[in-house]
């Protein structure tokens, strides 16, 4: 019986030192609830989801985060403080980036998979084969970067190629 190596495919996607969160909606509050309890984890994302359960003050003991969420609520002049209250409280690395003219869904795949029917949401003036892909590029840099050690230049500022996202200072 041969035991994976450090250069084996199997052992980099099972290694357990590389355990990341991450959700849309509830399922967002849920990748920094779990962060909380279980130090396992070691980096989060956001998506679009309010902190109903806030992130404890200690903070998630250094270990990164990023929010990703459409302007509605969580941009900086939004009413609802709840996204700057709980960044506040992170601790490690952390982003906070929003979409212009995204909406709550355009995180998911429903808007990639209704954009092929030809069924698109009129609240949401992003195509859905934008929304994935935007989705699928920061968050694949943020786990490349946080769990693989891959720097990811995408993860620094505004892109050219990204221009409908936002980076918000604290």
């Amino acid at each position: 019986m041969s035991v994976p190596s450090a250069k084996c495919p199997a052992y980099a996607l099972n290694n357990p030192k590389r355990i990341g969160a991450a959700g849309h909606s509830i399922g967002g509050n849920s990748a920094a609830t779990a962060m909380a309890a279980d130090r396992r984890i070691r980096a989060g994302i956001n998506m679009d989801g309010d902190f109903s359960a806030p992130v404890p003050r200690s903070g998630l003991h250094g270990r990164p985060f990023l929010m990703l969420g459409g302007p509605d609520g969580h941009a900086p002049d939004s009413a609802d403080a709840n996204w700057l209250d709980s960044r506040r409280r992170l601790d490690g690395w952390k982003r906070r980036l929003t979409v212009r003219d995204a909406d709550h869904f355009s995180f998911i795949d429903l808007p990639v998979l209704g954009a092929q029917i030809g069924a698109t949401g009129p609240e949401a003036p992003l195509p859905g084969k934008r929304a994935g892909e935007i989705t699928r590029d920061y968050a694949g840099a943020f786990f490349d970067q946080q769990l693989r050690g891959i720097p990811q230049p995408l993860l620094d500022g505004p892109s050219a190629a990204h221009p409908e996202v936002v980076f918000h200072k604290p």
